[in-house]
């Protein structure tokens, strides 16, 4: 039998050796393409996040509210700043809500953790400080607030996040769902809190509701509208 000459076996060989790897380049397409995705998909869904972060963070009060309809109405101070921005499974905020007359002492205090949902909106989960939170009462004002916690040391609110949604470019407006928050604030058994943040302002309103139903804590008109005074 003919032997085939040495040229045309290295060119054998090399032709089997191209074909060989661009059928394992056909192969791998796929998964990469798949990586590929996912890594874009998580860089789009933090500068989301991000994006929400900064038209929350700063110094708000509902002055310009409490001054037109002073019967429903009271002047809030609230402030929300970025807490433990090392972390890259935040944003994490912290946030005080107190009578623009008395700031020192603020009737609510939360953190709120910013989270992507795969539908594209964003969870804004709740949790409580340890106690007595008034401890860490101001702590908006430091430049590292909250640095002597982490979030372990928080209770989270079962039940109680936020479900936002991009309705228009800048303009986020969620609630919570159903009757899954628990309160028992004033005889309640059940909370909600409709939200609405855009470019300078950020609407809440939180109702608190007995088991029939009937509301027992809360403004009965709207939400409350806080104008943002300053960025921190």
């Amino acid at each position: 039998m003919m032997q085939p000459s040495p040229s045309l076996t290295r060119g054998l060989a090399l032709g089997l050796s191209v074909l060989a790897l661009a059928a394992c380049g056909r192969a791998a397409t796929p998964t990469t393409r798949a990586a590929g995705t996912a890594s874009a998909q998580a860089i789009v869904s933090r500068a989301k996040l991000e994006r929400l972060a900064a038209l929350m963070i700063g110094v708000y009060d509902s002055k310009d509210q409490a001054q037109a309809d002073p019967e429903n109405y009271r002047d809030v101070s609230l402030h929300m700043v970025r807490v433990w921005p090392e972390r890259k499974d935040g944003p994490w905020l912290y946030i005080e809500q107190a009578l623009s007359t008395q700031v020192a002492l603020p009737y609510r205090q939360r953190v709120y953790k910013l989270s992507a949902r795969a539908d594209g909106r964003v969870a804004s989960e709740i949790f409580t400080l340890p106690e007595p939170a008034l401890q860490y009462a101001g702590s908006w004002r430091s430049g590292r607030p909250l640095a002597q916690l982490q979030p372990k040391d928080l209770t989270p609110r079962t039940g109680c996040a936020v479900i936002l949604r991009e309705a228009l470019p800048g303009v986020w407006a969620g609630s919570t769902v159903d009757r899954e928050c628990p309160s028992e604030l004033y005889g309640a058994t059940y909370a909600t809190s409709i939200v609405k943040v855009s470019s300078g302002i950020l609407e809440s309103w939180d109702r608190g509701y007995d088991a029939n139903g009937e509301q027992v804590w809360g403004a009965d008109k709207g939400g409350y509208v806080f104008i943002k005074r300053s960025a921190r």
